[in-house]
C-alpha cells in the first residue's frame, strides 16, 4: 500500500513484534509505568484504546516520554477521533470496523490507519480503498483461526492483526498463520496488576508471551 502522507506504514507497525497489548488506561499516572513495564518485557507496540477519558493524554505522555515505543490509538471510529489521536502523537490508529468516511480520512491522514473487518465484504471494501493490513475483530466470535485460514486462499496479500478473545491459550495458533503478522490482546495488562501497581507482573507476562 502506498500512502504518500505516512511517515511509517501499517506494515512497519505490524513488523515491530508479534504481540500488541490492548491498553484501557483509566488513570494518566499509570500510563508511563505500564508502557515502561511492557517495553522491559520486549514489547514496543502499544494500542491505547479510546475507551477512557484519559486516553488522549495517555497517548501524548507515552509519545513524548518514550519515543522508542510505537504507541497507537485503538477504537478510532471517525475522522474527528483520527485527527485527535494524530495530534496527541499516536504513530498509528486502529478501528474496530470501517466506514467509507473513515477509510477516506485514513488515506488523507499522516499516520497509518488499520481498519477492522469481520467479514469478506468489508475486507473487499478495505482492499478497494488501498488497505491491505487489517484488524480482524472480533477474532474468536468471527470464526477465529479457521476463518483466517479460509480467507487466506482468495486474499493471500491481505495481512491481519486479529484481536478479540485472544489470550495465552490460543495466540500461538493465530501467529502460526501466514496471513497473521501480529495479535492484539489485553491479557498482558490484567486489571488487578494495574490497580495494585504491580508493574513487574506486566513485564513477566510480556516476556513469557514473547518467548515463542
Amino acid at each position: 500500500m502506498n500512502m504518500n502522507n505516512w511517515t511509517i506504514t501499517s506494515a512497519d507497525v505490524f513488523s515491530q513484534g508479534p504481540i500488541v497489548p490492548v491498553l484501557v488506561v483509566e488513570k494518566l499516572e499509570d500510563a508511563l509505568p505500564i508502557a515502561r513495564a511492557l517495553l522491559a518485557g520486549g514489547i514496543n507496540v502499544l494500542e491505547v484504546t479510546l475507551r477512557t477519558k484519559a486516553a488522549l493524554a495517555v497517548i501524548e505522555a507515552i509519545a513524548k516520554e518514550l519515543p522508542e515505543a510505537y504507541v497507537g490509538a485503538g477504537t478510532v471510529t471517525n475522522e474527528e477521533q483520527l485527527r485527535a489521536v494524530t495530534n496527541a502523537g499516536a504513530k498509528f490508529a486502529i478501528s474496530p470496523g470501517l466506514t467509507e468516511a473513515l477509510l477516506s480520512a485514513g488515506i488523507k491522514g499522516s499516520i497509518p490507519l488499520i481498519p477492522g473487518v469481520s467479514n469478506i465484504s468489508d475486507l473487499m471494501k478495505a482492499n478497494d480503498a488501498g488497505y491491505d493490513h487489517l484488524k480482524f475483530f472480533p477474532a474468536e466470535a468471527a470464526g477465529g483461526v479457521k476463518a483466517l485460514k479460509s480467507i487466506g486462499g482468495p486474499f493471500p496479500n491481505t495481512i491481519f492483526c486479529p484481536t478479540g478473545g485472544i489470550g495465552p491459550d490460543n495466540y500461538k495458533e493465530y501467529l502460526a498463520l501466514p496471513n497473521v503478522a501480529c495479535v492484539g490482546g489485553s491479557w498482558l495488562v490484567p486489571n488487578d496488576a494495574i490497580e495494585n501497581k504491580q508493574w513487574h507482573v506486566l513485564t513477566a507476562l510480556a516476556k513469557k508471551a514473547m518467548a515463542i
